[in-house]
């Protein structure tokens, strides 16, 4: 997207997680992120206040919580492969494309008090939409009945770490295109779960 067509608040935290995510927080002044919006200084503390508030905002506004939410709500066809093919695939896009932000939260999670909490806030959100989902399959019976939050989060924790795989940019150390890693962990998870 065009900077030009971006309001000044999104062009200041798109600034912040770019800068962040190569520098670390206590590594960028909020001069630096206004500038490098193109902004002044003074305009991101109208905005937000402090660096911390524009990090958080960033992360509130960015992440895939909402997203997958909708999904959920919108696009789930109530057919175990195909849905879980979807969200497997919305799963890595999204998190793909905030890749930055997810760095951040690796790396500064521990130093700013609170900021833990926040990050987890989507993958939360998460956990409950795939855990209400396997609930009602197997009401549905069309899955078996099993700990429905322990396959949602075994199902999160598979894709999280191949994502983690791929996070540093460096190379991954499989052979296994995410495409193919898709494909074979949803139809191990459909075999299991299927009646």
């Amino acid at each position: 997207m065009n900077d030009n067509c971006l309001g000044s608040s999104e062009r200041l935290m798109i600034a912040a997680i770019d800068l962040i995510a190569e520098r670390g927080y206590n590594g960028v002044t909020t001069l630096e992120i206004a500038t490098a919006a193109g902004l002044s200084e003074k305009t991101l503390f109208r905005h937000f206040g402090s660096k911390r508030n524009l990090l958080e905002s960033a992360f509130d506004r960015f992440h895939y919580g909402d997203e997958m939410t909708k999904l959920f709500a919108e696009k789930l066809v109530w057919e175990l492969r195909e849905d879980l093919l979807l969200i497997s695939r919305a799963y890595h896009e999204m998190m793909n494309r905030n890749r930055k932000m997810i760095w951040i939260s690796i790396k500064e999670a521990g130093h700013l008090p609170g900021f833990r909490e926040r990050t987890q806030k989507h993958p939360r959100q998460l956990l409950t939409g795939l855990t209400d989902y396997f609930t009602e399959m197997s009401a549905k019976g069309k899955m078996v009945r099993t700990n429905p939050e322990t396959q949602a989060a075994s199902f999160m924790m598979m894709h999280f770490g191949a994502f983690l795989n791929n996070l540093d940019d460096e190379g991954s150390f499989l052979r296994v295109s995410l495409e193919a890693f898709i494909v074979e962990s949803v139809e191990i998870f459909t075999r299991a779960l299927t009646p």
